[in-house]
């Protein structure tokens, strides 16, 4: 009744989408192949009714998403700690054609912390002895 309500009144999914999950941080669990969850704190933005994320094209959440795009989401903060309730969605990645403007999407909402945090996050990485030389991919969630 709610979405009938929602689409009569002209309410856009994304609009929804968007008081659902205003924070920076969306923790994105993925699934290995045991079926053993593991949640990361990432950013999003929201467009056109899907969640999208920027992250390595050769993450590990990036490989469980290509073998399993059932994954679950919820606001969260940086470290993780759930803000809300956890819901199912699917996960896909999408053409390297979008990846530019993600790109831009993601820096208009993240303009401050791609200066300041962005660097520190890929110095961390090098240290650890991650290389960060295989590039990025955008995924795209969509809530079930």
């Amino acid at each position: 009744m709610q979405a009938q309500m929602s689409a009569r009144d002209g309410e856009r999914p994304a609009a929804g989408l968007t008081a659902v999950f205003k924070g920076k941080y969306l923790s994105l669990t993925s699934f290995k192949r045991d079926g053993t969850g593991v949640a990361t704190p990432v950013w999003f933005v929201v467009d056109a009714g899907q969640l999208l994320v920027l992250t390595g094209s050769e993450s590990f959440k990036t490989e469980r998403i290509r073998r399993n795009p059932a994954v679950m989401i919820a606001p969260c903060s940086a470290t993780g700690h759930l803000r809300g309730e956890s819901v199912r969605a699917r996960a896909e990645v999408l053409p390297e054609s979008e990846l530019r403007r993600v790109e831009r999407l993601m820096t208009s909402k993240y303009r401050i912390d791609r200066i300041v945090v962005l660097p520190i996050y890929r110095a961390v990485r090098r240290l650890r002895g991650f290389r960060d030389d295989a590039g990025n991919v955008v995924l795209a969630i969509t809530p079930t």
